[in-house]
C-alpha cells in the first residue's frame, strides 16, 4: 500500500491548501478538519472503491466478476468488496455498470446514476425501483452526511445491454447521456472520476469550477482519450495536483499503455499515481 497524507495549516484566518513533499511523493492540502486519510482500491477499468476520511465506501463503475484483469479475490467473490454505502455509475456500457445492480441489492443502497439510464434499470425489473436514483450532468447530491456528489459532461455514449428472462435474448436500450462525478469528501478532497470521455473544452471549466485535488482519467484510446489527448487535458486545460490513469489494459481495442502515457506528460509537474490492479493507495 502506498501513502500520500494530506494536512492543513492555519494562514491568515484562512484554511489554505499547502503542497508539501514527502519522500518523492506529492503531499497535497485539504481545506477542512477531518484526521482520516482518503484510500482508493483499483479493481480494474474504471472501477474504484474509495473509502472515505469518516470511512464511508463509495463504489464506481463496478465492473468485477467480468473484467479480465480484476483481482481473482474479487472476481471470484463479489462480496470480497466489502459493505459499500454509496454507489455511482457513470453510464451503461457494461464495462461500468457491470455488477452494479447486484451490489444495490446486496448492500440495499441506491444505484446513482444518469437518469435515462437508471429508468431502464427500473422499469425492466433490474432493479427494484426504490434503489435507483436518477440525476444528470451539472445536477449535485449530497447522498451521505459530508459527502458530495456532483455530475458533469463525459463525451461518450450509452447503452444498456440486457438478457431479457423471458424470451433469454440479448436486448439494447437507449441508456441516456454518460457523464463523469466530481466527489468530494468529508475534508473537503475532491477526486474527478471522469468516467468514459474524449477531449471537450469544458474540461477547462469544470477544472476551474470545482478544483479537484485527484483526477482519474481514462487512456485507453478507441473509446476513450488517448495517452496523448489525456496528457493533452491535463496539461492544457486540468491542471489538477495528481493524476490517476485508467481504463487501458483490460480490451485489445483500447491499446493505450501507461508508459506513452508517462513520456506524453513529460515536462509537467502534475504528480502521476500509477497503479496495478487490486492496489491501495491513500491520500
Amino acid at each position: 500500500m502506498r501513502n500520500i497524507s494530506f494536512k492543513k495549516i492555519l494562514a491568515s484566518a484562512l484554511m489554505l491548501p499547502l503542497l508539501v513533499a514527502t519522500g518523492g511523493m506529492a503531499l497535497a492540502q485539504t481545506s477542512a478538519g477531518t484526521q482520516g486519510k482518503t484510500e482508493l482500491l483499483w479493481f480494474s477499468q474504471a472501477g474504484f472503491r474509495i473509502k472515505s476520511p469518516e470511512g464511508k465506501m463509495i463504489l464506481i463503475d463496478p465492473w468485477i466478476t467480468g473484467g479480465p484483469k480484476t483481482p481473482p479475490q474479487y472476481k471470484n467473490d463479489l462480496a470480497a468488496i466489502g459493505p459499500i454505502d454509496l454507489l455511482l455509475v457513470t453510464h451503461a456500457h457494461v464495462d461500468h455498470i457491470g455488477d452494479a445492480p447486484a451490489v444495490a441489492k446486496a448492500n440495499n443502497i441506491k444505484l446513482y446514476g444518469p437518469a435515462d439510464m437508471v429508468t431502464p434499470l427500473t422499469t425492466l425489473g433490474i432493479i427494484p425501483a426504490d434503489l435507483g436514483w436518477r440525476f444528470n450532468k451539472t445536477g449535485r447530491v449530497t447522498p451521505l452526511p459530508g459527502i458530495k456528489v456532483t455530475a458533469v459532461q463525459a463525451e461518450h455514449s450509452s447503452l444498456l445491454v440486457w438478457k431479457n428472462p423471458a424470451t433469454d435474448k440479448m436486448e439494447s436500450h437507449p441508456a441516456g447521456e454518460p457523464m463523469g462525478y466530481i466527489i468530494e469528501l468529508e475534508n473537503g478532497f475532491k477526486i474527478w472520476h471522469m468516467g468514459d470521455t474524449g477531449l471537450f473544452s469544458d474540461m477547462k471549466f469544470i477544472s476551474e469550477h470545482y478544483k479537484p485535488d485527484l483526477v482519474l482519467i481514462p487512456i485507453g484510446g478507441n473509446f476513450t482519450m488517448a495517452p496523448d489527448d489525456a496528457a493533452f487535458a491535463l496539461k492544457t486545460w486540468i491542471k489538477p495536483k495528481m493524476v490517476i490513469p485508467m481504463h487501458y489494459g483490460s480490451n485489445p481495442m483500447t491499446k493505450g499503455t501507461l508508459a506513452e502515457f508517462q513520456a506524453a506528460m513529460k515536462g509537467s509537474n502534475i504528480k502521476i499515481i500509477p497503479m496495478t490492479e487490486g492496489e491501495t493507495v491513500q491520500f
